[in-house]
């Protein structure tokens, strides 16, 4: 830690008209992945101002940079947008001399198929795409909870029309119908792909609606009974409903036929002005305290080893959020897609949306 406010302190002796109008982080991120109390120590031991601009979808955000957005310090995408980025030569190479606290990252999430030897990503947090529910409901209904059939199979989704969302990403959606049909998520094969975009149809009757955030607040006060999600927005629906007192609890599980496991990660876009400050505040984020946060208070899995002293024991041992060796077996995460199969896949994505 004292090294990062060394770094911050270095940052604030520059002369007034090189640095206090320009201390500004520029950070791209997903809805709900940082907490407002770790953005205030942030800011105040670097004396740096965060501003934040939100994506809910690796494709929103992969688009946004495409068509021109600029101005990002930082950005926090997963391991298949961090391949498809580094593809593109968008990011700056870390430097890792600012970094010290780099060594608190399991070995497990370090030198990925996204980035052989870390040159430009930093894990950050990890999530399980699930499904949540309200489990006083489904327990009166008689449904089970443990398979993606609950989202999928008419016989069960007769009892929840209109109660029922699922993610609005074309990649996460299809991950689970292949997932339930016995299929990797990182298949190309087109009969399973037309297979899979049968199942969705078959089941978007029943389906409320394509959500990729309003399905917290739903699920959390009731509008909803299952949701098709992230398992950290399953927590936060979790944690509301609770503090809420609602007359019904929210559940959230890993399906048995297998999910999608993402790991978040820290990577320095070319376009931002500031890597310096991008650079301060990956740091401060891999201190063990800080980096304990993401699961305490977002309810996210955590790479950092120097956090798990940190971490209530309940997040600790909840198996959607740390997986056991026994689930990860039945994991998978997401690879990026050559470009004629992501334009097969849009289109198939378009179908569905409009029919």
């Amino acid at each position: 830690m004292g090294k990062v406010l060394a770094l911050c302190f270095f940052l604030l002796a520059l002369p007034v008209s090189e640095a206090r109008a320009e201390d500004v982080l520029y950070l791209y991120n997903w809805n709900n992945y940082i907490s407002e109390e770790t953005v205030q120590r942030f800011e105040a031991a670097c004396k740096v101002r965060l501003k934040q601009d939100y994506y809910s979808d690796n494709e929103e955000m992969l688009a946004k940079l495409e068509a021109g957005a600029t101005g990002y310090d930082l950005i926090v995408p997963t391991g298949n947008a961090v391949e498809s980025l580094i593809r593109r030569q968008a990011l700056r190479p870390l430097d890792k001399t600012k970094l010290p606290h780099l060594t608190n990252i399991r070995r497990e999430f370090l030198d990925t198929w996204y980035d052989p030897g870390n040159h430009y990503s930093v894990p950050y947090a990890s999530t399980v795409t699930l499904i949540g529910y309200n489990a006083t409901r489904l327990a009166e209904l008689g449904l089970p909870t443990d398979t993606w059939a609950l989202i999928f199979e008419p016989k069960y989704l007769e009892k929840l029309k209109g109660k029922v969302t699922v993610l609005n990403s074309q990649r996460e959606l299809m991950a689970a119908a292949m997932r339930y049909l016995g299929y990797s998520v990182q298949t190309r094969d087109p009969a399973q792909w037309d297979e899979a975009k049968r199942l969705i149809l078959r089941a978007k009757p029943y389906w409320a609606t394509f959500s990729n955030s309003t399905y917290i607040k739903d699920l959390a006060i009731g509008n909803l009974w299952v949701a098709h999600g992230y398992s950290s927005d399953m927590f936060r629906a979790q944690q509301d409903a609770l503090e809420a007192r609602r007359p019904f609890t929210i559940g959230f599980t890993t399906p048995k036929e297998g999910a999608v496991l993402a790991v978040d990660n820290f990577v320095v876009h070319k376009s931002g002005r500031r890597p310096d400050l991008a650079h301060c505040f990956i740091d401060f984020m891999l201190d063990g305290a800080n980096a304990a946060d993401i699961s305490n208070l977002i309810g996210a899995g955590n790479p950092n080893a120097a956090a798990t002293p940190y971490i209530r024991g309940e997040i600790a041992g909840n198996p959607a959020i740390f997986p056991t060796a026994t689930e990860m077996k039945r994991l998978e995460m997401l690879r990026d897609f050559d470009p004629k199969t992501r334009r097969t896949l849009s289109r198939m994505w378009t179908e569905i949306k409009v029919r």
